[in-house]
């Protein structure tokens, strides 16, 4: 009942509801992931909710707001895989798309094991992920974005990259609501994900760690 309450708390944007509801769930000792599940339940009807206009970018913030503070509860709990960093990660929402939802999910997971997360935000341009592969020369790069019109951002990015010589470098995945297999073919991309939890299976695998 927990997770129908929380689930519909974070799709109507009641952000102390989200926060009361998350706190209770820690403390009786709930899986943090069972967590981000609902919260992936959530994000489906927030994106679907803007996309038939019932909700506004002004929304789409909030959400992240309100996600950001989820995920500053669940961190400590979700622990950290001790030793070695297993490399870094460039994430990012691409240009047109200021949802952040999926980008904290991933950060958070990503972290946990043990990766180091260059999060470069939301509504970034494809020199943005350029600069950033120069700079901290990541092992994989995701592209995220929640609504349709980013898959031609994604796909903007991904050839930005091979342009500027940097495509044979990286290992990159398309992560969303609205991807799919099509739209990795589709954006160039070497992998996808419509799940923060597969998309980190997904990025060790390309990163080639345990």
């Amino acid at each position: 009942m927990a997770g129908e309450d929380f689930v519909k708390a974070l799709s109507d944007l009641d952000e102390a509801k989200v926060i009361e509801l998350t706190e209770k769930r820690i403390k009786s000792k709930e899986d943090p992931f069972s967590i981000i599940e609902d919260v992936r339940k959530a994000t489906e009807i927030i994106g679907r909710r803007f996309e038939e206009g019932r909700y506004f970018v002004s929304d789409l913030i909030m959400a992240g707001e309100i996600l950001k503070q989820v995920m500053d509860i669940l961190r400590p709990v979700m622990g950290k895989r001790k030793g070695v960093s297993k490399g870094k990660v460039v994430v990012g929402t691409v240009e047109g798309d200021v949802h952040d939802i999926g980008l904290s999910i991933v950060t958070a997971l990503l972290e946990a094991e043990g990766f180091e997360v260059v999060n470069l935000g939301v509504d970034q341009p494809p020199q943005a992920f350029i600069e950033a592969i120069r700079k901290h020369n990541p092992k994989v790069v995701g592209l995220s974005g929640l609504l349709t019109e980013a898959i031609e951002s994604m796909k903007k990015t991904v050839e930005a990259i091979k342009a500027a010589g940097l495509r044979d470098k990286v290992k990159i995945i398309v992560g969303g609501g609205r991807v799919s297999g099509e739209v990795k073919e589709y954006t160039g991309a070497d992998e996808w994900a419509d799940d923060a939890a597969v998309g980190v299976r997904k990025i060790k695998a390309l990163a080639e760690v345990a």
